[in-house]
Order: C-alpha cells, then sequence, then structure tokens
C-alpha cells in the first residue's frame, strides 16, 4: 500500500481523534449546535490563514500551478453539495448533541463506526472493490471499536446512549464516499468551501435557536479544535481518499478512537480499562494487513482528459515538462487508452470494477 496516502490518513485520524474529547470539554460552555458551528468555522478560518501565508512563502511554477489538487468544477458541485449537507452539517451537529449525552471517552471509541459506515457505504452504493484481506482488517478494527466499548464493571455493553454519535458517524460515511468522488481536486478548498457553509448554517441555526455563544476563551478554543481537528485532518484525509478510496481510507481511519481516548484520560480524567490494549491489539493487526495488501490484475483504463494534482514519477502520468516544473501540481492532461497490469489501489486513475 502506499506510503503516503497511509501517513495522511493516519496524521487525519490522529487529529480528528483528539478533537473529541476536546469539544466534549467545550459543551458546558457552549451550546452543542453552536459549537458544531464554531468547528467548522475554524476549519475555514484556520486554513484561510494557512492558504495565505503558504502564497507568500512560495511563487509560482512555470508549468501548471504548482499545488495540492486541481481546481473544484461545476460537474463537482453535486458531489460537494451532499458532502457539506451530510458530513459539515448533519453530521457534527448529531455528534455534539450525542457527545452531550455520554462520556468523552465513550464518544471518542465510538467514533470507529465511521470506519464501517465508509466501508458499507463504498461498497454498496459505489461499488469499489475489497478483497478478503481489507475485509479482515476492517473486521478486526471494528471489534476493537467494540470491545472498547464495553463496560466491565456492569457487564453489559452501552448501546443506547450513543445513538447519536452512531447516526453522526453514518452521515459522516456518506460523506466520505461523495468526497472521494471529487478528492482529485485541491483538498484545502474543498476544506474551506465546506467550513464556511457548514459553519454559517450551523452558527445561524443555533442564533436563531437562541443558542448562541458570547466571544470568549471557549469560542476561540472551539475554533481552535475546529481549523486542527477538522480542518487540517480534513485535508489530510481527502489526500488518503485520492490515493487508497474510501473503503480503506475508512478502514485505517479506525484508529481514530485511540487518539480520542488516549485524551479522554489525559484532558477528562477518564479511567483506563484493561480492555483498551487488546483493542489496541486487534487494530494494529487490522493496520499491519492493509498496509501489506497487495493488487494487481489485467485492467483497461479509456482515453480521459482531466486535470488533478499528480507528480512524473507515477506510471500513468509520463509526460514531458519544460525544466523547471514543481512537483506536485495540476494541469489538464491526457491519458491514452491502455490494458495493463500492474499494482494498484482505487486511487484516481483506477475506479474500475471487477
Amino acid at each position: 500500500m502506499k506510503a503516503g496516502p497511509v501517513l495522511s490518513v493516519l496524521a487525519s485520524a490522529f487529529l480528528f481523534g483528539l478533537s473529541a474529547p476536546l469539544a466534549k470539554l467545550l459543551l458546558g460552555r457552549v451550546d452543542p449546535v453552536a459549537l458544531a458551528g464554531l468547528l467548522y468555522a475554524g476549519v475555514f478560518i484556520g486554513l484561510a490563514a494557512a492558504r495565505g501565508a503558504a502564497r507568500l512563502l512560495r511563487g509560482r511554477g512555470t508549468a501548471g500551478r504548482a499545488g495540492p489538487g486541481a481546481s473544484l468544477e461545476r460537474r463537482d458541485l453535486p458531489w460537494l453539495a451532499g458532502a457539506v449537507l451530510s458530513g459539515g452539517i448533519a453530521a457534527p451537529i448529531l455528534l455534539m448533541l450525542g457527545l452531550d449525552r455520554v462520556s468523552g471517552l465513550t464518544g471518542s471509541l465510538l467514533l470507529n463506526f465511521e470506519a464501517t459506515a465508509t466501508a458499507l457505504i463504498a461498497v454498496i452504493l459505489f461499488r469499489e472493490n475489497a478483497g478478503g484481506r481489507v475485509w479482515a482488517a476492517l473486521a478486526l478494527m471494528t471489534a476493537g471499536g467494540a470491545l472498547l466499548s464495553w463496560a466491565p464493571a456492569e457487564g453489559r455493553l452501552e448501546v443506547a446512549g450513543p445513538l447519536l454519535v452512531l447516526a453522526a458517524m453514518a452521515a459522516w460515511g456518506l460523506d466520505n464516499n461523495l468526497t472521494r468522488q471529487i478528492s482529485g481536486k485541491d483538498p484545502v478548498s474543498i476544506a474551506m468551501i465546506k467550513g464556511l457553509v457548514s459553519g454559517g448554517v450551523s452558527l445561524a441555526l443555533a442564533f436563531s435557536l437562541g443558542r448562541g455563544f458570547a466571544p470568549g476563551p471557549a469560542a476561540a478554543a472551539g475554533l481552535a479544535v475546529g481549523a486542527l481537528g477538522y480542518g487540517l485532518s480534513l485535508v489530510l484525509f481527502i489526500k488518503g481518499l485520492n490515493g487508497l478510496g474510501a473503503f480503506r481510507t475508512g478502514a485505517l481511519f479506525s484508529v481514530a478512537p485511540f487518539a480520542g481516548a488516549a485524551a479522554s484520560v489525559v484532558v477528562l480524567g477518564d479511567r483506563v480499562e484493561p480492555a483498551l490494549l487488546a483493542a489496541g491489539a486487534l487494530m494494529a493487526a487490522g493496520v499491519a494487513l492493509l498496509a501489506r495488501e497487495k493488487h494487481a490484475h489485467a485492467h483497461h483504463h479509456d482515453r480521459t482528459v482531466h486535470a488533478h494534482a499528480h507528480v512524473h514519477s507515477d506510471l500513468h502520468h509520463l509526460h514531458g515538462h519544460q525544466d523547471g516544473t514543481r512537483e506536485p501540481h495540476d494541469h489538464e492532461h491526457v491519458h491514452k487508452a491502455v490494458d495493463h497490469v500492474h499494482g494498484h489501489w482505487p486511487d484516481g486513475d483506477h475506479r474500475h470494477g471487477h
């Protein structure tokens, strides 16, 4: 499996996992709907500031626009709109309402079920290929998440309280698959649009319900958590989607609960249960299975003309440029029709059936 996308997803999962207990800490001072809006407003503000700073520090490439991805087009808007509605508006509001009713540790651990939702939607609705090794990895990670929800002192599995959190995970699973359709485009632009629209809608809803917030440290903290735990995390996640597809990216993202669980212990004082070690072993085994996956077969590529971020060491991007071209970069280019065999994953150039 490609190292770059794998590391991007793991970093994304770590940042998102940390955001759950930190958001739980803020819920005592900010209404859940308002906090959902602040988190996504932080996405837009943080990424806009970072993009502005980056533009001041770098010049322009000589062939194609140096950058992480191609610009969004009109045909991308339906996918983006669906992602904003499901993952930018519905999911964070559901999550904040759910976190307000469960412990920070329980909420963090339930983040694991986003991977299950993402995988099932990818296979059932979007016909993404998944072999036995990938299903086994998902099963191990899901079992780890279920094990972490076990309450030994009470001898039962907690299922009633986390329903809102599970609904949020399903909404994010749909969001992940919709975003995968445009994951070859600039991930920062996608995240900024999601942050601006989602944050604006949620904040408007909060104030219209009389549940707004007063400017202060809690609001600033909400923006900061959103900038890192949602904004930077989302950019890294989109990079993973483009390289690995929704199923594998979602499965790797299952490590998010461990970052959240560790932060809940430190920040909220939640108790560590022995099941944490067993669940960690299960998830580590799942990551190892995914990292060692090999997938190769004869397949056909139709002639395609499109624009997306790429480097010239890629088998499908061996076209030439004048000297001085920066990589990665994007520009419109042609893929000739070809039949060949090589190792690949369901990235932007290999979304074929099996």
